[in-house]
């Protein structure tokens, strides 16, 4: 369990010459939530509303994602995701994305981007997931792995996924790809498999 606040973690708390009591309460009931949501290890809310937004765009006709819609994702074990160990902000942070072979249909969400601490994206071998790659994805500086082989990905690659840093393998073939790669690939110097 989570400790009791001390004086001084109280102090920004304090009800002031006329702040209203409800407005403290609020305040305390945010602080506490967060302690509480620290001691129970679970996911970024941000992350979770991210991982709701990209299930929206999806079409999961054999119901591999059913799971997806109740509880958390990083205790409850939503399908395909992998989540960290409780970090210092007190929250598991997702960290892999693995939809391979999943039959599932529909668009890769940009909000695929708000994912900051996912090093594998895998969406491979859906086989009919169309609509271009999001330049959302280019936020990910984490990413490491970036698998979406064998879709119907179309269009160009986004000039935004030639900045990932920590990038090792990029796999787009068996797609619907135009265009040359972006100038910005130069930059993927730690990319072994493009």
């Amino acid at each position: 369990m989570w400790k009791s606040m001390s004086d001084a973690e109280k102090a920004p708390y304090e009800v002031k010459s006329g702040q209203r009591k409800v407005e403290y309460e609020k305040q305390m009931k945010a602080y506490n939530k967060k302690q509480e949501n620290s001691a129970n290890g679970i996911g970024d809310d941000h992350e979770v509303d991210a991982l709701q937004a990209i299930r929206r765009k999806l079409k999961d006709p054999r119901k591999n994602l059913r799971n997806w819609r109740k509880g958390d994702p990083c205790v409850s074990n939503w399908t395909g995701v992998i989540c960290t160990m409780p970090q210092p902000d007190g929250f598991l942070h997702i960290q892999e994305l693995r939809m391979l072979n999943l039959n599932l249909t529909g668009k890769l969400a940009p909000e695929l981007g708000q994912l900051s601490n996912l090093t594998v994206l895998n969406f491979m071998w859906n086989h009919n997931i169309t609509g271009s790659i999001p330049k959302e994805i280019g936020n990910i500086k984490s990413l490491k792995f970036l698998l979406l082989s064998g879709n119907q990905l179309s269009g160009p690659l986004a000039d935004e996924l030639g900045f990932l840093p920590n990038l090792l393998m990029f796999q787009v073939d068996l797609n619907q790809i135009t265009g040359s790669l972006p100038k910005s690939f130069v930059n993927l110097i730690s990319c072994r498999h493009l």
